[in-house]
């Protein structure tokens, strides 16, 4: 094969693989009870704004968890070694399971991250101090993280709302699962250890998007 074959052949293959129809395939990720903390919150639970310490990066470009941990205490009990993720952001918020309501006796209403206006509160201890929220504890509705690219290559938009198929021996769809789309996400489809648990599934599995 010649250099001009050679690079024809380059060409063709460039262009079939763009042009190729995208499999509808999304890795889910199962994300367990953490801390979100304003800097205010950080400083006044570990003595400094700047007290966050990266135990390993996320899946989210930027996102880590962190070495630091809270204690979450509701009316009727409370959860320890709850992990704090970073960085640091503008508004507190709690993500719990409906199952570690129960525990705390807390009723999280199932909320798209953010949106935690009416929400119930709690209180949080960290090793220096502690701290009463009025609202921010939530049950993270269930959501698909997609850079720009890949929404145009599954033909969706932000915020969206689409169903996704997971098999296994107890196979489920999830209905109302929202498109976030950022040039600061990877994709990425996030849902609660309840979810998994119902569901059988674990942190890599592959759903499939159903579009209504």
């Amino acid at each position: 094969m010649n250099e001009e074959e050679l690079a024809l052949l380059i060409e063709r293959t460039v262009r079939d693989t763009l042009e190729r129809k995208p499999t509808d395939e999304i890795p889910i990720g199962v994300s367990n009870r953490h801390v979100h903390l304003s800097p205010e919150a950080v400083e006044r639970l570990f003595g400094s704004k700047d007290a966050l310490t990266k135990l390993k990066d996320l899946s989210q470009p930027g996102q880590f968890a962190c070495n630091e941990t809270v204690t979450l205490i509701g009316p009727k009990g409370r959860i320890e070694r709850v992990r704090i993720l970073g960085p640091a952001r503008g508004d507190t918020q709690v993500e719990i399971s409906l199952f570690d309501g129960f525990t705390l006796g807390i009723a999280p209403p199932i909320r798209d991250s953010g949106d935690i206006a009416g929400t119930p509160g709690l209180v949080l201890q960290g090793p220096r101090g502690q701290l009463t929220i009025g609202q921010g504890v939530i049950c993270a509705a269930r959501h698909i993280h997609m850079h720009p690219a890949d929404a145009e290559a599954f033909g969706v938009r932000n915020g969206q709302r689409v169903s996704v198929r997971v098999g296994g021996p107890r196979a489920l769809t999830m209905d109302n699962v929202l498109i976030r789309v950022s040039e600061k996400y990877r994709l990425e489809m996030h849902i609660d250890l309840d979810e998994a648990n119902a569901g059988r599934i674990r942190t890599g599995q592959i759903g499939v998007l159903l579009q209504s």
